[in-house]
């Protein structure tokens, strides 16, 4: 498969990278400074574009099957990148006839499972929600333009995430959070996020995922 890559240099994104070239995928990476990408690989071609103009991705997507994108807010301190990247990118895609996307979410904008514990559900998550409100509010705004377009598109909605080794062994709940599902390596959101796109329960669909 020929796959876009953005956000390539984050720690999903990266994840992307490296597991689609081990699984033998054509890898277009779009980043910001071709240095903080230091990979060389036969199947890995590494560009620099503005993520928030449209027409300037559309070289980058044509061509191509699929679209992955680890684009996120770095913390309170920079939201806003996801909205405004996402737009961008469908407008490339339509212009490019490419059709599937998957990207990163993330689980506070699924409603906490019933049956995860009352800190949980009425102390912890809403406090999460208020600190990392601009955040969120990105997260939701990427979340509308991909449901509003006609992409065949999945968002996957991990909770923490962490710096771990893939282990293949996470839970995936389609359309909900899954249950008492605390935390994540990116490693194995990335590899979920490979799966995804020759899967069509996906499809149209957020995703949760958790070990």
């Amino acid at each position: 498969m020929n796959v876009t890559v953005f956000g390539a240099t984050g720690g999903v994104g990266g994840q992307i990278v490296r597991q689609a070239l081990d699984a033998g995928h054509q890898v277009t990476a779009v980043v910001r400074e071709k240095a903080r990408l230091p990979l060389v690989d036969p199947g890995l071609r590494i560009v620099t574009a503005d993520v928030t103009d449209g027409w300037s991705l559309v070289p980058h997507l044509t061509g191509r099957d699929a679209v992955l994108s680890g684009l996120g807010p770095h913390g309170r301190r920079s939201p806003g990148i996801a909205g405004a990247a996402t737009a961008a990118i469908v407008q490339a895609m339509g212009a490019a006839e490419v059709r599937r996307i998957v990207v990163i979410s993330a689980a506070p904008l699924f409603p906490v499972p019933e049956h995860d514990a009352l800190l949980l559900r009425y102390l912890a998550t809403p406090m999460i929600r208020r600190v990392l409100k601009g955040v969120y509010a990105d997260l939701a705004d990427m979340e509308a333009t991909l449901a509003a377009s006609d992409l065949e598109w999945t968002s996957f909605r991990p909770p923490q995430l962490k710096d771990a080794p893939l282990t293949g062994g996470y839970r995936r709940t389609v359309g909900a959070a899954v249950p008492k599902g605390w935390s994540i390596s990116r490693a194995d959101v990335a590899h979920a996020m490979l799966a995804a796109l020759d899967d069509p329960a996906t499809v149209k669909q957020p995703v949760g995922i958790a070990y």
